[in-house]
């Protein structure tokens, strides 16, 4: 039962992470997408022919949550078994 409480662990700081990201995600996106898009129309400037706000928040907000998760993925993510089984073990 020792291995199954260390799974658990392992499972609640990786949701713990995962939260955090989400929580980074939205803090990103709600920065720029009203930070600079409450301006007025008339004075938005555009990257890429899409306003900035939207290029920002969701463009590179993507590209970098795509970065961050293969990061945290490959890096903080452990490898978890999820048989019972042990090694010469028929049922």
């Amino acid at each position: 039962m020792k291995h199954e409480k260390g799974n658990f662990q392992v499972a609640n700081r990786e949701a713990l992470i995962g939260v955090g990201l989400v929580l980074f995600n939205f803090i990103w996106w709600f920065g720029f997408a009203f930070g600079l898009g409450s301006k007025p129309v008339e004075d938005y400037k555009y990257v890429f022919g899409l306003p900035a706000w939207f290029f920002y928040s969701c463009v590179v907000g993507l590209i970098v949550m795509i970065i961050l998760v293969f990061i945290v993925v490959k890096w903080f993510f452990t490898d978890i078994p999820f048989d019972d089984e042990k090694e010469g073990d028929l049922k």
